[in-house]
């Protein structure tokens, strides 16, 4: 067997293969591709480079709508439909599942044009953004209770339904909104009442207490309010405040007498 040492080893010089002819033509055409979709996305008649973005979101070709219309933001700050474009952004976003980029640009479009009159459809699609459905797949199949599970942003998607509705009461968004607020509304309260529940057992009598009225108070009118009521009777009773446990028991009752 030969030795070979460390110099011998570093002189040897390593056989490079030159690239194939096939692999240099498709190399040559993902680059030809990739340049001509950046020559594409330059916008040099504005028209013509709004409708074809619109043509690309209504095909749900959303990422290819999002750069045009980005490069017309970029190119046509000031021009006469750049509001629009803000606004056709924010729902290319949310289409497209770019979550925090649907957001920042709603409100972005909020700060910058407060009185203009799509104001309702920005704070919508945000709420639409934040907006957090049933249970998904791996929930439904294990039967897991998603009341339990932390409710990452159905607070800021209530709010800012809430907010819509509140400025805007004959927004044509007004009445979805409203109806998205009632399963939010529950979904809030049902976990207040569950981090309640949880301080019962671990005999945090006060912290339950105070879980129980914010979800009463702050979620009036959901269905799990029979049920923060019976939590706010039991911490008064382990807390020996036997009057304030009976007054809760007698407005339980006449607001929920099948709950009593």
């Amino acid at each position: 067997m030969t030795n070979l040492d460390s110099a011998s080893v570093s002189n040897r010089r390593i056989p490079v293969r030159a690239p194939s002819y096939a692999l240099l033509c498709v190399l040559g055409l993902l680059a030809a591709c990739a340049g001509n979709e950046e020559q594409q996305t330059a916008v040099e008649n504005l028209t013509e480079a709004y409708e074809e973005a619109k043509q690309a979101v209504e095909r749900q070709n959303y990422r290819r709508g999002i750069q045009i219309f980005e490069a017309i933001q970029a190119r046509y700050p000031f021009s006469d439909i750049s509001r629009q474009v803000q606004l056709d952004l924010i729902y290319a976003y949310h289409k497209a599942g770019q979550k925090e980029q649907a957001i920042d640009a709603a409100d972005t479009f909020v700060r910058e044009n407060p009185i203009h009159p799509r104001v309702d459809y920005a704070l919508y699609i945000k709420g639409l953004a934040y907006f957090e459905e049933g249970p998904g797949f791996l929930e439904r199949r294990f039967k897991k209770d998603t009341t339990v599970r932390p409710p990452k942003d159905v607070a800021q998607s209530y709010s800012t339904f809430r907010q819509l509705v509140e400025r805007y009461p004959a927004s044509q968004y007004a009445a979805d909104s409203e109806q998205r607020m009632v399963y939010l509304k529950n979904r809030l309260a049902a976990y207040e009442n569950h981090v309640a529940r949880y301080y019962i057992r671990r005999g945090a009598y006060v912290a339950a207490l105070n879980r129980a009225k914010n979800a009463l108070e702050d979620y009036n009118g959901a269905k799990s309010n029979a049920d923060s009521l019976k939590i706010m009777t039991e911490a008064y009773e382990k807390l020996g405040m036997d009057d304030l446990a009976a007054d809760t028991r007698r407005v339980l009752a006449h607001n929920f007498p099948n709950e009593s």
